[in-house]
């Protein structure tokens, strides 16, 4: 599928120009066609709760295979902080140091500081002028016990070194937690290197599902206990009474879904499958970069260090006049504090730079 082919499957495109979807990006047709057809059967009485039941398990299949991972391996949550949650308490009794960075998205962040609570040392690491992975790689001993990192911040838009993380990691014995929530389904992280022991995504970003359906990832399912115990969380499939015995797999932390979540979730990933993975990422980079060197030369100042992705944010001198001419351009942007961020999408083109260019020197 070519850009071109893929940005008439969002109507909302027709209309302005969508650089956030680092927050939420706008609604492809084929995800709001099967998400219209379940509300107009429950509307009507029609619905097939059985069918909707099944989007779910189907969704962990078409994940599992669109990442290249035993479907096994993959648990159905509502969130990446309830994966982390899942983690930290499923790690055995206080054994070394939690290592995060200072500012890690706190759905990544918050459940790691609970293990405080059982004799867990957490080292939150501040960034460094070198970048987040220069200042994790530093921060890793002898004690560490997991580290736990985004692949890609919204914050700045730097993409973390993965590769070296695991080395490092490795080298010391500690485990690897990734949150690839701001990268699946624009980067292509090499999984056979990275190796991480968990690994988990909220679809409602780039992978373009509604919120309310996420996947963790990991081959140490046995040592997981389920957050949320539930009929779910058995192989039985029963509903009342009987003893809690775990599916196999991560499947034994799967909870409740939520139907309408899930429903297009299934049909979010069966697109972002139609898309050639390398020509996505190749496209998102190069319109980022374009936006990242115009900026420069029309003074903004970038935010971060590392590696650049698909996220972009710069300082800009007067954000109340860029968040002005965002708006009069139909420009969909955030503007943070004295930050202007923008994410590119496979949906994306050349226009959208030269329109998101025009709101920093018109």
């Amino acid at each position: 599928m070519t850009p071109d082919a893929f940005r008439a499957l969002f109507p909302a495109l027709a209309g302005r120009v969508w650089l956030d979807t680092p927050a939420s990006p706008p609604g492809p047709l084929p995800v709001t066609a099967a998400l219209i057809e379940a509300v107009t059967a429950w509307q009507d009485g029609r619905m097939d709760v059985a069918a909707w039941e099944e989007a779910a398990p189907a969704a962990r299949l078409e994940f599992a295979r669109y990442l290249g991972v035993p479907p096994a391996d993959v648990a159905l949550v509502g969130s990446v902080a309830e994966a982390a949650a899942t983690v930290a308490a499923s790690l055995p009794a206080a054994h070394g140091t939690i290592v995060v960075g200072d500012e890690e998205f706190r759905s990544n962040l918050f459940p790691w500081l609970t293990l405080q609570a059982r004799r867990y040392r957490i080292v939150r690491v501040p960034a460094s002028p070198a970048g987040r992975t220069e200042s994790l790689l530093a921060a890793i001993d002898e004690a560490t016990a997991l580290v736990a990192v985004s692949e890609v911040l919204s914050i700045d838009g730097e993409r973390v070194d993965l590769a070296c993380l695991r080395a490092a990691t490795d080298t010391v014995g500690a485990r690897l937690f990734v949150d690839l929530t701001q990268s699946a389904g624009v980067l292509r992280p090499d999984l056979d290197a990275v190796r991480p022991d968990y690994l988990a995504v909220h679809g409602y970003k780039w992978l373009l599902c509604p919120r309310g359906a996420a996947w963790l990832v990991t081959r140490h399912h046995e040592e997981l206990h389920p957050l949320l115990p539930s009929w779910k969380s058995t192989p039985d499939g029963g509903y009342f009474g009987g003893l809690l015995r775990p599916a196999a797999g991560a499947a034994r932390c799967d909870t409740s879904p939520a139907w309408l979540s899930w429903i297009g979730a299934r049909a979010a990933i069966e697109l972002m499958a139609r898309l050639p993975a390398a020509a996505v990422e190749q496209h998102c980079l190069t319109l980022a970069d374009a936006f990242r060197e115009g900026s420069r030369s029309a003074g903004a100042v970038p935010a971060g260090a590392g590696q650049p992705s698909h996220i972009v944010a710069v300082h800009v001198p007067d954000p109340e006049a860029v968040r002005d001419r965002l708006r009069t351009g139909r420009v969909q942007a955030q503007v943070l504090g004295d930050r202007l961020r923008v994410g590119f999408h496979y949906f994306n083109n050349n226009d959208d730079v030269t329109a998101a260019l025009r709101a920093l020197a018109p």
